[in-house]
């Protein structure tokens, strides 16, 4: 009987395993609209962004400077409850003049 048992465990850990490196791939989040655009000449700024975290229910909000005097809200937010969910992502560029050259 406990042979029977540590293979469920087993099988339920292989199980969770292929589920997580799944969840990460890259095709899954451009698939929900998550994915990265292609940097031009491979050189961005990989400077992490200021993220607000908002109450459950409504998209967090992530911020930074996106070139000279300019800044970049981005934000998430669902749409229709479908299976899978839709989120549009909802973004804005605004002047901001204490960005300045990296």
């Amino acid at each position: 009987m406990l042979g029977k048992s540590f293979a469920f465990r087993r099988l339920i850990l292989v199980i969770a395993a292929i589920g997580l490196v799944a969840g990460c791939s890259q095709q899954y989040n451009d698939e929900r609209g998550k994915g990265d655009a292609p940097v031009q000449g491979r050189s961005g700024d990989n400077t992490p962004a200021e993220v607000f975290d908002m109450p459950d229910g409504f998209g967090n909000l992530a911020t930074k400077c996106a070139g000279v005097g300019k800044r970049a809200h981005v934000t998430t937010r669902w749409v229709r409850q479908d299976d899978p969910p839709v989120i549009v992502p909802a973004d804005t560029v605004v002047d901001d003049p204490t960005c300045q050259a990296p």
